[in-house]
């Protein structure tokens, strides 16, 4: 057996599926797309997440237009977070070309155009579906670490969201939690004390500041109703492709605050909410996030670890994550290790430590006896990658230098006219876009605030008034007083005269 047949033989066993697959491309040897040798990902590991990384210009975007095309039709949803805003064209067919059919010949893959259902969301005042949630649904310790507070500003804003679960007082967005914030530390200081124990007004300070700061990167707009429900996520269109939902993030590419709050909030929503799956044999949903150093980066330890519990955990309920980034070491190594398909775009070796990074990357793929990898890293061209994955049985299949599929839609963003089209027809948009300020629990303590200050005042005046008297008592009777209690027995008198004496008055008369 030679090389070519030797390669042929271990890739097409190693990416033999015998359930339901999507296949992303076809094998190279020597810098030489093999024909016949197509490398297929069960739908059933899909759930076990993945990566897909590689350096500006290398084809990442179009890889995971690719894998959202082929998700789509086969039923699966997909939620994409857009940091670039290139990603639209997937709601367009694309155009075909003979550099296109070119490559799909080469891998032995027919080719055509298609189009795909979109709903394109909005954390910022872009147009389409807007995304809220309430600070109560976060609950005090994902709100805690979304603050990076310590354990005793984290005790703190579990008292509050005990002490407004007790008083029935909604938190739902970030003016609530403040106000809450001010009046313990104000008005409600004794109140707090008695019931809840004493708070310190430097602890309450540094929380404040913490949630103006997230506020500044411009939370307030996430936080708040009506909620986003998951459930909108998970659509199917009437031919049964998988919605694309597509999270436009161009606005927000310098609030990684935000963003990681955002994604957090999400993951724990679906996690909650979510059944355990069992062996179903196909995702409910896979999430794609680019940039996804942007989580990570201002991360804190506790919000990491609370990423990768949840990464460790979520695939249970059906649900697939895949970071897209430049290098693989953007990603913590603990969530590096839950990831299952990794999919290799080129590496440029311009620096030592490029050369570095590129020797880390290859020493997390496994051994090929095909491959040098950390040589042909540098070597693959525009549309190419190195893919492992895993077989339906969970365990890693051959590493494989990959010529990708080119994508069914159009390979460019869709302009304001075709996006105010798609939100046009958007049930979501029109659901989502009315903004509902409830009495919650800013208007509850500003109504209790000012029932206090008025029965304050009110106390305030009546001791003026006791206060007065005593220093009018202290001076004697005035000559008010005097005239007037002399007038009092005058009239008293003739009253009394004349009514006891009134025969004598008229004899006296006559």
């Amino acid at each position: 057996m030679n090389k070519i047949e030797s390669f042929s033989k271990q890739i097409n066993e190693g990416y033999f599926c015998k359930g339901d697959s999507i296949i992303i491309g076809g094998g190279i040897l020597d810098n030489e797309p093999i024909a016949d040798t197509h490398v297929k990902i069960p739908l059933k590991t899909l759930n076990r997440h993945g990566l897909i990384a590689g350096a500006t210009g290398t084809g990442k975007t179009k890889t995971i237009q690719v894998l959202s095309e082929q998700l789509s039709l086969a039923g699966i949803p997909v939620l994409m977070m857009d940091i670039k805003g290139d990603f639209s064209g997937i709601a367009k067919e694309g155009e075909e070309k003979s550099f296109i059919t070119d490559r799909h010949a080469k891998i032995n893959l027919p080719y055509s155009i298609s189009k795909f259902p979109v709903e394109l969301l909005t954390l910022s005042e872009q147009n389409g579906v807007r995304l809220r949630a309430t600070v109560s649904e976060f609950g005090p310790v994902l709100f805690s670490r979304i603050l990076d507070l310590n354990d005793t500003q984290s005790g703190v804003i579990s008292i509050i969201f005990k002490y407004c679960d007790d008083n029935k007082m909604p938190l739902l967005d970030l003016k609530d939690i403040k106000k809450v914030i001010n009046y313990i530390t104000e008005e409600g200081k004794e109140e707090i004390s008695e019931h809840y124990g004493k708070i310190s007004t430097s602890t309450t300070g540094t929380i404040l500041r913490k949630i103006i700061e997230l506020e500044q990167q411009g939370a307030e707009l996430f936080f708040g109703e009506k909620s986003f429900e998951i459930d909108d996520l998970m659509r199917i269109d009437e031919t049964g492709k998988g919605y694309v939902n597509i999270m436009r993030l161009t606005d927000i590419q310098d609030k990684p605050k935000l963003f990681s709050t955002f994604m957090l909030s999400l993951l724990a929503e679906i996690y909650q909410q979510m059944p355990e799956q069992g062996d179903s044999g196909r995702p409910e949903l896979i999430i794609f996030i680019d940039e996804a150093h942007l989580i990570f980066k201002e991360a804190s330890k506790a919000l990491l670890d609370q990423i990768e519990t949840i990464v460790k955990l979520i695939r249970s309920k059906g649900i697939g994550i895949y970071f897209i980034t430049q290098n693989p070491m953007d990603v913590p190594s603990g969530i590096l290790a839950q990831l299952g398909l990794k999919i290799q775009h080129a590496l440029r070796a311009f620096t030592a430590n490029d050369r570095k990074a590129i020797k880390q990357t290859a020493d997390n793929y496994p051994i090929s006896e095909f491959y040098e990898t950390s040589e042909v890293l540098t070597s693959l061209g525009i549309g190419e990658a190195l893919v492992t994955a895993l077989n339906e049985k969970g365990i890693p299949t051959p590493l494989v230098a990959t010529m990708l599929r080119a994508p069914m839609s159009r390979m460019d963003i869709l302009t304001e006219t075709e996006i105010q089209e798609i939100n046009n027809k958007s049930k979501l948009v029109k659901k989502y876009s009315e903004l509902i300020d409830r009495e919650s629990a800013y208007e509850m303590l500003n109504k209790k605030i000012t029932e206090i200050e008025h029965e304050a005042a009110k106390v305030e005046a009546a001791k003026e008034e006791v206060k007065v008297a005593k220093k009018e008592r202290a001076k004697g009777p005035s000559t008010t007083e005097v005239v007037g209690k002399s007038v009092l027995k005058v009239l008293t008198s003739a009253t009394f005269i004349r009514g006891f004496f009134g025969v004598l008055t008229k004899i006296m008369k006559k």
